[in-house]
């Protein structure tokens, strides 16, 4: 089971650009929480813990809780929105969404691909083209899936890997589900391509040479005709 972060927060005490930055050089950082049919409340969360899930990847569209200095017991969330400073990638801001077991979100999940070794399309030069390195998928906002795993055992080179091969948990739906998108392919290796073209190349203008002695041959014969009607 994914790890849930729980952020201590209070609510803030002033709102606006002078609120959000008096929290800032106090340690909090600022962000809003809003959804589940209450109104948004301004509020800040304790700084180390934001940085030490964003350090860990775990920053984005996933459950978490937030345990509300003075309120009763922890409310789930999820995380919309992070504002990243543009010099030190810290968060400056965070928005979070009350969520429950009812709630339904789109969301983008990170792929993942597993025992590239057990690859001989890999294993012989070739190279993991990945066409999406996430997923949108409509899902339960309480029951996210932490990433995907996709499995290239057997690929060779030519294959390609599609939507139809995730595993989705229960209630998870691709949002493009009208189509079995590429998620990867395993591609030539560079030199077996550069062979391939030249071999290509050499066909090809092999051919422009036989036509153009054709059409030599071809203008040839006319002009004979010409003087044979003279």
């Amino acid at each position: 089971m994914a790890e849930i972060d729980i952020f201590h927060c209070e609510v803030r005490p002033r709102t606006g650009t002078g609120g959000a930055r008096a929290s800032r050089r106090e340690g909090w950082v600022p962000g809003v929480i809003y959804g589940g049919g209450a109104d948004p409340v301004a509020i800040q969360l304790n700084q180390h813990e934001v940085l030490m899930a964003h350090q860990a990847g775990r920053l984005r569209a996933r459950l978490a809780k937030i345990d509300v200095k003075g309120e009763k017991g922890q409310q789930p969330v999820i995380t919309r929105d992070v504002q990243i400073h543009p010099v030190h990638g810290r968060p400056v801001h965070v928005d979070l969404m009350r969520v429950d077991d009812k709630t339904r979100i789109n969301v983008e999940i990170p792929v993942r691909f597993i025992n590239e070794e057990d690859s001989p399309g890999l294993k012989k030069g070739g190279v993991l083209n990945v066409v999406r390195h996430t997923i949108e998928v409509y899902a339960p906002a309480t029951a996210i899936p932490e990433i995907f795993e996709v499995d290239v055992t057997g690929r060779d080179v030519g294959d390609s890997i599609h939507a139809s091969t995730l595993s989705l948990p229960t209630g998870v739906k691709l949002v493009t589900a009208d189509r079995d998108f590429t998620i990867a392919t395993i591609a030539a290796p560079s030199a077996l391509r550069s062979a391939d073209e030249e071999e290509a190349d050499a066909a090809a203008a092999a051919e422009g040479e036989e036509g153009e002695a054709a059409e030599g041959e071809a203008g040839e014969a006319a002009s004979d005709d010409g003087d044979k009607k003279e």
